[in-house]
């Protein structure tokens, strides 16, 4: 694992330590957006793994579907396969 991929999952796991706790559940989705970005970065390094949070984190809003949404096995340039 990169210096890159450590400092996201350290940074993602410091969020979820201290900031996630103060606000109310809400999320629509399993895993949880933070619980995806982990597993995507861990996945497929930093600058993939972070697209593929940033197009989940733009999927959660009230007029798309909600449910169980894992990492996918691979991904292109234009996102999840």
């Amino acid at each position: 694992m990169s210096r890159a991929q450590r400092a996201a999952l350290a940074a993602i796991a410091l969020y979820r330590r201290l900031l996630s706790p103060l606000f109310p559940p809400a999320c629509r989705y399993a895993p949880t957006c933070s619980e995806y970005a982990s597993e995507a970065i861990a996945r497929f390094g930093v600058p993939r793994g972070a697209w593929l949070a940033l197009l989940r984190l733009l999927r959660c809003h009230p007029w798309h579907a909600s449910g169980y949404d894992p990492v996918p096995p691979s991904i292109s340039l234009k996102g999840p396969r």
